[in-house]
């Protein structure tokens, strides 16, 4: 009988993968990791826990927010949580039979045809974990269709994004990115063209950047284009009700973060990897894509029309191994989505526009305060503080306000510069004391 805990098949098979020891295995986890201890208190049972996290809850001051950097705080109405957690929809598990899963099924299909619509583009999938990891498979689509392994990113991408690609191919397949530098806060388009002269799988924009400022998309896809490479862009979901589409710019991918599309910013997640592609590259794209089709009576149903991962076909033929979609939080963005509609997310993308200028036109009159680059912008902008940016935070915490993210924590060299951001959520009389406190500083 096999026994698959004997020592002579744990032998057997730490010789087939090519290590002598279990312990070669971890080498790459944090030694301080391997060996944490923790000085947990006694176990309590329901009643006292329930008690003892009421009091830590208790706790929480909540901060007015201008915090952005990726996660944004939007108004959710009350019936996208109150549809998304029926029972029907809470409880649904992976659609593998399609004829027992057409709830769910539709539910994916109408998130699919609401993000093509939103972004302008010939086909979109199920989702990923989040914003970071869609954008790390439609770099590895791109390298599969081009055969190439490098890949030029914006120096306005946002950071954690940048760290997630290094993460992402670091051990399996090794893809050489390059960063094209920024020029007063937007691309510099010069070292683009510089650096497309050798040959590149894809270049990934970012727009807005992580600077909050808006890029010349058109020029820049005419740019990619020209110089054989494939286009990737990274948007923020609420400003297309107002900017440029990725498709009306010829985007070969367009992913995004949809966590300000219905769902809560909470602390680290779950968010709502968007993955959107042309037609023609279809069968890159990992994931699930459900199609609308008739059974055998005629009447409408729906069925998975695309599975390319390693679950249903060989493993090598598979376009990624990623194994889950975030259907949950894609049923709130779809919900979102179709309350606002057209036209009330357009007015949800005003407000964000309007607030944010005159956000920054009051800031920039505060002694000592002034924006750091004079580019268009949609929600968020950086500012030049006179003292470091985490002073200013740390001061305006005290008095109840988030005041931003300190871009010191991205580079040394702006440990003066803060991004603010504001959304429809903040009013004038938010606008004022903000304004009011950096006064006191």
């Amino acid at each position: 009988m096999f026994d698959a805990s004997s020592k002579e098949t744990k032998a057997a098979m730490l010789k087939e993968i090519g290590i002598e020891n279990i312990e070669e295995l971890f080498k790459d986890i944090p030694s301080n990791l391997k060996q944490a201890k923790f000085n947990l208190p006694a176990a309590l049972d329901e009643q006292d826990l329930t008690k003892y996290i009421k009091a830590l809850a208790a706790k929480n001051k909540p901060l007015l927010n201008f915090a952005g950097a990726g996660i944004y705080e939007h108004f959710i109405p009350a019936a996208v949580n109150a549809l998304s957690t029926r029972g029907e929809f809470l409880t649904a598990y992976t659609p593998y039979q399609a004829q027992a899963s057409q709830g769910t099924l539709q539910a994916i299909y109408e998130y699919q045809s609401s993000i093509c619509a939103l972004f302008d583009m010939e086909v979109s999938n199920a989702s990923h974990y989040d914003g970071a990891t869609a954008l790390a498979e439609s770099v590895y689509a791109a390298c599969q269709i081009k055969g190439i392994n490098k890949v030029l990113i914006s120096a306005g991408l946002n950071p954690q994004y940048k760290q997630v690609l290094k993460t992402y191919f670091n051990g399996t397949r090794e893809i050489k990115f390059e960063e094209v530098s920024l020029k007063e806060g937007t691309l510099d388009l010069q070292d683009l063209k510089n650096k497309l002269q050798t040959p590149s799988a894809a270049f990934v924009l970012a727009t807005p950047n992580f600077f909050g400022c808006l890029e010349e998309s058109e020029e820049i896809s005419k740019l990619v284009h020209v110089n054989n490479a494939l286009l990737i862009s990274v948007v923020n979901p609420i400003s297309l009700g107002i900017l440029e589409t990725p498709g009306s710019y010829d985007s070969d991918f367009a992913v995004a973060e949809g966590q300000c599309l219905g769902n809560a910013m909470n602390f680290g997640g779950p968010g709502l990897g968007i993955f959107t592609c042309k037609k023609q590259y279809v069968r890159y794209m990992p994931g699930r894509l459900c199609g609308i089709t008739k059974d055998d009576k005629g009447n409408r149903c729906f069925v998975l029309t695309l599975q390319a991962r390693e679950q249903h076909i060989r493993r090598e033929r598979a376009a990624s191994n990623i194994c889950s979609n975030q259907a949950l939080c894609a049923l709130n963005a779809l919900i979102y989505l179709s309350l606002l509609g057209p036209k009330g997310l357009k007015e949800v993308a005003l407000l964000n526009l309007e607030k944010a200028h005159n956000l920054a036109k009051e800031i920039s009159q505060v002694k000592g305060f002034s924006l750091a680059y004079q580019k268009p912008f949609f929600n968020e902008f950086v500012v030049n503080c006179p003292i470091p940016a985490k002073q200013v935070i740390n001061k305006l915490a005290k008095k109840g306000i988030l005041a931003g993210v300190d871009l010191g924590q991205v580079d040394k060299s702006l440990k003066n510069s803060l991004l603010v951001c504001i959304t429809e959520t903040k009013t004038q009389a938010d606008i004022e004391r903000f304004i009011s406190c950096l006064r006191g500083i």
